[in-house]
């Protein structure tokens, strides 16, 4: 089993950049393919981005392609998220899963570990 503790969220303008963190613990952290997702208020848990094993392989969601880049230190047991070019509606609570197996599709039931998220805020 691993753990995850996202770091990284704050408040920032529209255009601005930020990157989150999820630091894991546990299991061997390469054996585990990482994703973020994001919930708005009132929303349903979106998929963000998800990258492989290695790090080789990087799927993202179309609402952030371009803007976001997932990332992965297998040697410090960390995943990032690169969030540049931020939006006001990119506003959410950012949790960071992990799956010990993905065909991937950017479903939610793919990943059976997950963070407690952390709050990205972006103002206009």
């Amino acid at each position: 089993q691993v753990q995850l503790v996202e770091s990284g969220g704050g408040l920032v303008q529209a255009g601005g950049s930020l990157r989150l963190s999820c630091a894991a613990s546990g299991r061997t952290f390469s054996m585990y393919v990482m994703s973020w997702f994001r919930q708005a208020p009132g929303k349903e848990r979106e998929f963000v981005a998800a990258i492989s094993y290695s790090g080789a392989t990087r799927f993202y969601g179309d609402s952030v392609k371009g803007r976001f880049t997932i990332s992965r230190d297998n040697a410090n047991n960390t995943a990032y998220l690169q969030m540049n070019s931020l939006k006001v509606e990119d506003t959410a609570v950012y949790y960071c899963a992990a799956a010990e197996s993905y065909s991937g599709s950017q479903k939610k039931s793919e990943f059976a570990y997950w963070g407690q998220g952390t709050q990205v805020t972006v103002s206009s």
